[in-house]
């Protein structure tokens, strides 16, 4: 009969460290998949003053739209939570699309090699940076999936686990649906 209830026992702690060292390793996920869009934004931003020098030569007149990126990058070293960069990311890839659209009255500009490369990496770090908030929503949901499921929650909440904040578009504009006319 002891051996049974000590069998018994030791498979419940046997759950127990299981669980935990499952939440462990999901919370460790969160804060990698973090890791690696900070890392993408980071290398969006060591571009952003050569694409802003090789611009301003030719957007005179579109100044304002420079001086917005150069804010906006300046801002993200202040930027602490997934919101707060969350944010600033919407509001810099905004300015990103302008400065990529005002480029198109530009031909001189358009034809230029320097802008040329550094809009092919920006298109790829965007790429990135997409890929990568795809990445850790995923990683996020699950993690908080199992901060919720029985009997995992259990554990989480003796342990103080808590829940992570997804990577939101905070931005209206992005999300309606685009409007595409070729009669002009």
């Amino acid at each position: 009969m002891w051996w049974i209830i000590l069998a018994i026992v030791v498979v419940i702690i046997i759950a127990l460290i299981a669980i935990y060292n499952s939440l462990v390793t999901l919370r460790l996920r969160v804060k990698n998949a973090w890791s690696q869009i900070d890392v993408q934004l980071q290398r969006r931003f060591d571009l952003i003053p050569n694409l802003v020098e090789t611009v301003k030569g030719y957007m005179e007149h579109e100044a304002d739209v420079l001086t917005k990126v150069t804010d906006l990058r300046s801002s993200w070293a202040d930027a602490k939570t997934v919101d707060e960069k969350a944010k600033l990311d919407n509001q810099l890839s905004e300015s990103l699309k302008t400065i990529m659209a005002v480029a198109e009255n530009y031909p001189d500009l358009k034809a230029n090699q320097n802008f040329s490369e550094l809009q092919t990496e920006l298109t790829n770090t965007e790429n990135k940076i997409s890929y990568s908030r795809q990445f850790y929503n995923d990683t996020v949901t699950r993690y908080n999936t199992k901060l919720e499921v029985f009997p995992s929650n259990i554990i989480a909440s003796m342990f103080h686990f808590t829940a992570e904040e997804l990577f939101e578009v905070d931005n209206a504009e992005a999300k309606k649906n685009v409007k595409v006319d070729f009669s002009k």
